[in-house]
């Protein structure tokens, strides 16, 4: 379903082709580098069959929205609009472990299954969507975050929001960026929300300053992971 649905954003939406766009080649690099560091700390855990069937893309897709995202099987699309945020790769790396973390622990499948219910399903999502197409599709696009357009956008219980806070940073540390850069780039959206609507990346979120100050608490063990590239 991830892979049908995120073809389909795909082909509806204009993606910036990562040859000979510095963007969209910071998009693919970053996301190289966190499939990387995840797939040698589940190896260093012996844990490497929990990643089978994961088919890693990293698209930039043009969008005002202060938004990325991440579908099961390592399908991470980010947003145009956020890149005045991150400002620059290291933070950008901090995001998308974020969504990363989200997909390798299947904190979207989790909210699926609250949302339907336990009786649907017990018989299967393919069942479900089945009967009701249109309503089923736009759960799952916002299920994972990337519902925005079609209005459905569903919370990431706090729980959720921190692990993948906390497990973002280690992923972009062991990447070789500075996970330091999350609490200037998480001080940056405070600034924009402005007492006003916060960007779209923000709506489903913790407030700014309680994510900033789990972050600070989360350093100490994800600097232990960092290795500056080139070093």
């Amino acid at each position: 379903m991830a892979t049908s649905q995120y073809q389909q954003f795909l082909s509806t939406n204009k993606v910036v082709s990562a040859s000979g766009n510095r963007d969209a080649e910071m998009v693919t690099r970053v996301g190289r580098k966190n499939k990387n560091a995840v797939e040698s700390y589940y190896a260093s855990k012996g844990l490497s069959k929990e990643l089978e069937g994961y088919h890693w893309e990293y698209h930039l897709v043009e969008s005002k929205e202060a938004n990325a995202w991440c579908m099961p099987g390592g399908k991470i699309v980010v947003y145009t609009g956020l890149l005045p945020y991150t400002q620059n790769e290291a933070a950008l790396a901090v995001v998308m472990g974020h969504e990363v973390s989200h997909a390798i622990f299947q904190h979207g499948n989790e909210r699926m299954s609250q949302e339907m219910g336990a009786e649907a399903v017990s018989v299967g999502l393919q069942v479900a969507f089945a009967n009701k197409p249109a309503e089923t599709t736009n759960l799952f696009l916002g299920a994972f975050g990337a519902g925005a357009q079609v209005g459905v956008l569903l919370p990431f219980s706090r729980k959720h929001e921190l692990e993948a806070d906390h497990w973002g940073l280690i992923w972009a540390a062991m990447a070789g960026y500075n996970p330091q850069e999350a609490i200037p780039l998480w001080e940056r959206m405070e600034k924009a929300g402005g007492g006003e609507r916060p960007p779209e990346f923000l709506s489903t979120h913790p407030s700014e300053g309680t994510r900033i100050d789990e972050l600070k608490k989360y350093m100490p063990e994800a600097l232990k992971y960092y290795k500056p590239m080139g070093g």
